[in-house]
């Protein structure tokens, strides 16, 4: 079973992703567990403190090293000393792209910690915690927390009956094992305001279906993300 553990100054904005989602659903089923850890339970003094000023000046806060080495060691101290390392995740957007790959990676795991940066980011002696530091795109957010949200629910997913239909569910969706988009699907009814459903899906003939479907997936791979064609980035 997989095992998360997200650490956060803001826990309640995974209230919703723990209660409502696909891995809610996961955890129901036993597939996986997740942990939401406040950082501020760690946090240093009478105020629980977790941020101080840059030195050298600057604007912002950065996060202090005392209470994330505090929480991460917590995190891993039940851990079988022969058990595989757990991955200690740092969210930053200067880490490497987290993409389907780097998800199919982390479902393989045991256990996962998910440090949410914050403020203006980390003390830079906190990255020797992390063994990855991922990014969900070339953009800033106020703080890590919908990145690691993301990144659980991409893992969860892909754990094995989380979703419905075996490993058939993830086996053709877009930046799957083929690297392309996935192509268009159609349900009733076959015909809505003159958009027909294209003939051959209701042929019943696989063969041209899986036809259609392969060159379908190749169109929209070249017209919407030509970057990937040739192959994704490693």
């Amino acid at each position: 079973m997989l095992r998360i553990d997200i650490i956060s100054v803001q826990p309640q904005m995974f209230r919703g992703f723990l209660e409502e989602s696909i891995v809610a659903r996961a955890v129901k089923k036993g597939a996986c567990e997740v942990n939401i850890v406040d950082l501020r339970e760690f946090g240093e003094g009478r105020w629980r403190k977790v941020d101080d000023k840059p030195y050298g000046g600057g604007p912002g806060m950065l996060m202090k090293c005392g209470p994330w080495f505090a929480a991460v060691e917590s995190r891993l101290a039940g851990d079988a000393p022969d058990a595989r390392p757990a991955r200690v995740i740092m969210t930053t957007p200067a880490g490497r792209r987290f993409d389907q790959r780097v998800a199919e990676e982390l479902a393989g795991e045991k256990h996962i910690v998910i440090m949410c940066g914050h403020y203006e980011g980390f003390d830079a002696r906190i990255e020797t915690l992390a063994t990855d530091r991922l990014s969900v795109g070339d953009f800033v957010m106020t703080g890590g927390e919908l990145a690691a949200a993301a990144m659980a629910d991409a893992t969860v997913r892909l754990l094995p009956g989380v979703l419905g239909g075996g490993p058939s569910a993830t086996a053709s969706e877009s930046f799957g094992r083929n690297g392309t988009l996935e192509a268009p699907q159609y349900t009733h009814p076959p015909e809505f305001r003159g958009m027909r459903v294209p003939e051959v899906l209701l042929s019943g003939d696989h063969a041209k279906i899986e036809a259609w479907r392969n060159s379908e997936s190749a169109r929209l791979t070249r017209e919407r993300r030509p970057d990937l064609v040739g192959g994704r980035d490693e």
